[in-house]
């Protein structure tokens, strides 16, 4: 039997929510990585001696201390090139530190470029570069809908014998927990509301969960 198109169209939202289940809640995902988007900005930034490109990463209120931070960056720099590293380090240090803080996740320092942000980020990455999510979507669709059965499937059957005995009952109460959290997740993740276009409280709480 085909599947209805708001059928399709809950499973292609249900792969996009899946996308964020793949990599832990407490992810640091890349945006605190020497090669990652927010480091990539600061340096531009500091070649540019333009703090504009590095201010997307934080929110209107922290704007200032990035800005203080940029200029005393800027005037250290002229001290050598062992001082021109200190203060690079210092100033990206800085922003992806205020960055996560207006995330609300917490910071432990600086990762070495080629860190590898999981699976989630880099399939995410790569459709923005790529240009089109199709792919991700196809890809995320056929894992959702397995990933589903599975749970569904050991549920329904551990609930037909869940009487047969306390063995059985345990069984399926694991089973059903599994289920239950599996799609309860999703349903969180759906339930977030879209970032608006231009919005700074979407850059905020863009999940790195986002770069």
């Amino acid at each position: 039997m085909s599947k209805s198109p708001a059928w399709k169209t809950w499973i292609v939202l249900l792969a996009a929510a899946l996308l964020t289940m793949a990599v832990p809640r407490s992810s640091p995902a890349h945006c605190d990585t020497l090669d990652g988007p927010v480091v990539k900005d600061a340096r531009a930034a500091l070649e540019k001696g333009d703090v504009t490109p590095a201010l997307k990463w934080v929110t209107p209120a922290d704007e200032p201390d990035i800005r203080a931070a940029f200029a005393k960056t800027l005037e250290v720099r002229n001290a050598g090139p062992a001082a021109r590293e200190l203060a690079d380090r210092s100033f990206f240090e800085t922003l992806v530190r205020i960055h996560r803080q207006g995330e609300g996740v917490p910071y432990s320092g600086l990762r070495s470029a080629g860190t590898d942000p999981g699976p989630g980020i880099r399939a995410a990455d790569q459709a923005l570069d790529r240009g089109s999510p199709d792919d991700l979507l196809n890809s995320m669709t056929a894992r959702l809908a397995a990933e589903m059965r599975q749970r569904y499937r050991r549920a329904a059957e551990t609930r037909r014998h869940a009487d047969d005995s306390l063995q059985a009952g345990r069984e399926y109460v694991e089973a059903y927990v599994t289920f239950v959290h599996f799609v309860e997740r999703l349903h969180e993740d759906l339930s977030q509301p879209a970032a608006h276009e231009g919005s700074g409280e979407g850059t905020r709480k863009a999940a790195h969960s986002h770069p």
